[in-house]
């Protein structure tokens, strides 16, 4: 027994839990705050905007129901059909560059005849009733 104690006694002792996983990788919070900003700066954006080249890929048509006709008037909304693949922010910059105007919110639903539906808001410099008016819709 005597020299099993000398044994542990001699043995340094063993880190358990997230040291003994990490090692020499746990940083000091100095070290952790300056890490954090060199990786912020390096850091890219998650999405690369792809340019567009037919906006009509993304846009399907005008939906023109009664109810559309009132968001134009009331609310300075458009409302259109889309491609159910195509993302809200293809579907901004498709209505941005055919239309050349600001938009300030995105909605979209998909229907129960699985189509997606698109709730358009336009920025207030711009108006809804314009663009219907070029696309024939009143």
């Amino acid at each position: 027994m005597a020299e099993e104690e000398k044994q542990a006694k001699e043995k340094p002792a063993e880190k358990k839990g997230l040291l003994a996983r990490l090692g020499s990788k746990v940083m000091k919070p100095e070290e952790k705050a300056k890490h954090m900003e060199e990786a912020a700066q390096k850091k890219e954006p998650k999405t690369k905007e792809k340019p567009i080249k037919d906006p009509w890929k993304y846009l399907r048509f005008a939906h023109m129901t009664e109810k559309s006709i009132n968001l134009i008037e009331r609310e300075n909304k458009l409302v259109f059909m889309a491609d159910t693949k195509a993302t809200k922010h293809e579907i901004k910059a498709a209505l941005e560059k055919t239309f050349d105007v600001k938009i300030d919110e995105v909605k979209t639903m998909i229907d129960q005849k699985h189509r997606k539906k698109v709730f358009v808001r336009l920025a207030k410099e711009y108006s809804a009733a314009d663009i219907a008016v070029r696309l024939g819709m009143i």
